[in-house]
């Protein structure tokens, strides 16, 4: 599924091969085991909400294969949202950078 932009917070989604509804709860995360890779989105499962860290899920875009729910959008979302594509794109830029 192609998606233009971020979905906002709250947004719920099923991620391909997935078998649970992931909710979005932010954006541009990394592992400290990956340190070079950077995630569009951290998710928990829905509709049990955040458990634990360890319980979170680190996923791009283009991993999403359906869209249930699209959370709550406003002129702050969607200046956020902007700001957290053009810091994405920052940092996957300067890890390429890095690498060659």
């Amino acid at each position: 599924m192609k998606i233009d932009g971020l979905l906002p917070v709250g947004s719920v989604v099923m991620l391909q091969q997935g078998k649970h509804r992931v909710m979005i709860i932010g954006y541009c995360q990394k592992l400290l085991s990956q340190p070079d890779r950077i995630y569009d989105y951290v998710g928990c499962l829905f509709p049990e909400g955040f458990i634990s860290a360890e319980k979170n899920y680190l996923f791009n875009r283009e991993q999403i294969e359906k869209i249930y729910h699209v959370g709550y959008q406003s002129d702050g979302q969607f200046a956020f949202a902007e700001k957290m594509e053009d810091a994405i794109e920052r940092l996957r830029s300067s890890q390429t950078d890095k690498q060659n």
